[in-house]
C-alpha cells in the first residue's frame, strides 16, 4: 500500500487518476521543453558566409564575447605551457606562415562568400592576432576566437615543411573564421536544454543516458566532424592563396595518420573524420585549391 503525500491510502480508481495526473503532468513539462528548444533554434540561425547554410549561434554571443573568452584561454595555456623563445628561428617561420595565411583572409571570404551567393561577415577585421611556438611533443596547433594562435614543436618533424605547417595553421585559422567556438557553444546550450527535458520528463538516469549517447552519436559527433570537414576546405583555400602548395596536405595527413600509431577511434566515435576520408576529401578539393593558388598567388610558387 502507498501512501500519498497528505497520508491518504490509494487504491483502484483514485490511485490510477493521481498517477496518470502526474504523467500529464511531466508530459506538459516535456512538451514545454521542446518548444523552449525549437524556439532557441529557430532564433538563434545565421547564414554562414563560408558555407551559405544556416548555423546555430546564439544571438547573446557577439564576436566581442568569443574574442574575450579566446584571450583567457590563451593566456591561461601560456601560463602552463612553455612558449619557445619568440626571436628562435623556428618562432620567426612560424609567424611568418601566420602572416602570410592572415593576410589573404579577406580574398579568401570575399571569394567564398561570392561561391555560396553569401556576404562576406569580416569578423576577421577585430581580431587581435598573434602567435606563439610552444615546447611539446604534440603533432598540434590551434587558433582561438579572436585570433590566438600557437603552434606545437612536435607538429614540426611531421609536417616535415612550411607548406604542410601552413595546411594546418589554414585549418586552425579557418575554425576561427567560421565561429566553430560560438557554434558550440550555442550547441551545448541546447543540449542542456534536452537534458534539463530528460530529467523533467521522469527519465532515470540510464535512459537518460541513453538518450544522451543517442543524441551524440547522432547529432554531437557527426557536427564536430562537419567542422572539421569545413575548415580542412576553408584552411585549404587559404593555404593555396598565401603561394603555399596544397599538394601537401595529403601526404601530411598520412603521415599524421602514421605518427598515431593508426590508433585512431572509428569515425562514427570520433569528433574528427578519419585519416583516410579526410585525405579523400582533401584530395577532391585540390582542383579548387590550385585554382585559388592560380588566382591569388600569381606568382606561382611558394616562397
Amino acid at each position: 500500500m502507498r501512501q500519498d503525500p497528505y497520508g491518504r491510502s490509494q487504491y483502484g480508481q483514485g490511485g490510477g487518476r493521481r498517477g496518470g495526473g502526474l504523467g500529464n503532468l511531466r508530459w506538459i513539462i516535456l512538451l514545454g521543453f521542446l518548444v523552449y528548444g525549437g524556439c532557441y533554434y529557430l532564433n538563434n540561425r545565421v547564414v554562414d558566409p563560408y558555407t551559405g547554410e544556416k548555423v546555430l549561434i546564439d544571438n547573446s554571443i557577439g564576436v566581442e564575447e568569443e574574442k574575450a573568452l579566446g584571450l583567457q584561454a590563451y593566456e591561461e595555456i601560456l601560463q602552463q605551457e612553455q612558449p619557445v623563445d619568440p626571436n628562435s628561428q623556428i618562432a620567426q617561420q612560424v609567424r611568418s606562415i601566420a602572416q602570410r595565411l592572415i593576410a589573404k583572409v579577406p580574398e579568401v571570404e570575399a571569394a567564398i562568400a561570392a561561391e555560396k551567393g553569401t556576404q562576406p561577415n569580416g569578423n576577421w577585421k577585430s581580431f587581435d592576432w598573434d602567435v606563439n611556438v610552444i615546447q611539446s611533443d604534440q603533432a598540434n596547433a590551434f587558433c582561438l576566437p579572436g585570433g590566438k594562435m600557437a603552434v606545437y614543436t612536435g607538429l614540426i618533424p611531421v609536417a616535415k615543411n612550411a607548406d604542410a605547417v601552413a595546411v594546418v595553421m589554414g585549418h586552425e585559422i579557418a575554425h576561427a573564421l567560421l565561429r566553430h567556438g560560438a557554434q558550440r557553444m550555442s550547441q551545448q546550450k541546447l543540449t542542456q536544454i534536452g537534458q534539463m527535458a530528460g530529467a523533467m520528463s521522469g527519465m532515470d538516469p540510464q535512459q537518460q543516458q541513453m538518450v544522451m549517447a543517442a543524441m551524440g552519436y547522432g547529432y554531437l559527433l557527426p557536427y564536430a566532424r562537419e567542422h572539421e570537414t569545413q575548415a580542412d576546405e576553408v584552411g585549404l583555400m587559404l593555404a593555396a592563396a598565401a603561394c603555399f602548395n596544397p599538394e601537401e596536405a595529403v601526404p601530411l595527413w598520412q603521415r599524421m595518420s602514421e605518427a598515431s600509431g593508426g590508433q585512431a577511434p572509428p569515425e562514427f566515435s570520433s569528433t574528427h573524420p578519419n585519416p583516410g576520408t579526410r585525405i579523400q576529401n582533401l584530395t577532391a578539393l585540390m582542383p579548387k585549391a590550385m585554382a585559388y593558388r592560380a588566382k591569388f598567388c600569381p606568382q606561382g610558387a611558394a616562397k
